[in-house]
């Protein structure tokens, strides 16, 4: 059992039945009135991002959590199957549980949050930034355009659809954030 005193960012508790992460937090001493603890809290079952504050002292249950790295090998009907490098152990994971999983290309390395105690795993967490290539993209034509900003949609390899600039080409490499599945730049290979 812990206290406000231990809350900082990244740590892990359970709160309304629920298990949740701190994204950020502030200590507030009010000059008049009992300090508190102002948190925005986001949860790890379904994602969603909550603003709480809780009274100076108030005791949190802290849940451990594990980082570990799997390697995504492929999906069907009963979900995402990934291995653990180590063990070579394999795991299922719904498809709710990950971010823009059509991103996921076969052979990449992730990221998945364990509850350390119950072995369940809680979210995962794909690197910020990967590698595709264009498998299908119309040509961009100059000229017919008012503003330098035009994109045009474009499908990579694991059959998403990014939005690219008119250069881009079939067979290109682009690199892709994540986290807003949007182009940044291309690569050369």
């Amino acid at each position: 059992m812990a206290s406000t005193a231990d809350i900082r960012n990244g740590l892990c508790f359970e709160y309304s039945n629920d298990i949740y992460s701190v994204v950020e937090f502030q200590h507030v001493k009010p000059g008049k009135g009992p300090a508190f603890v102002r948190t925005k809290m986001k949860s790890l079952t379904n994602g969603k991002v909550i603003d709480n504050t809780f009274p100076s002292g108030h005791k949190i249950n802290v849940v451990r959590v594990e980082r570990r790295t799997y390697q995504y090998l492929y999906n069907d009907d009963s979900g995402y199957h990934f291995m653990d490098g180590e063990t070579y152990e394999q795991i299922s994971i719904q498809e709710k549980m990950i971010d823009n999983a059509d991103l996921l290309k076969e052979g990449s390395n992730v990221e998945i949050l364990f509850h350390a105690e119950k072995e369940i795993p809680l979210t995962l967490d794909m690197p910020q930034y990967i590698t595709l290539q264009i498998t299908y993209t119309e040509p961009g034509e100059r000229g017919n355009t008012s503003s330098s900003n035009v994109t045009k949609p474009a499908t990579v390899e694991t059959g998403a659809e990014i939005k690219v600039p008119l250069f881009i080409n079939e067979g290109d490499f682009i690199k892709i954030d994540t986290r807003t599945k949007s182009y940044m730049e291309r690569v050369k290979k």
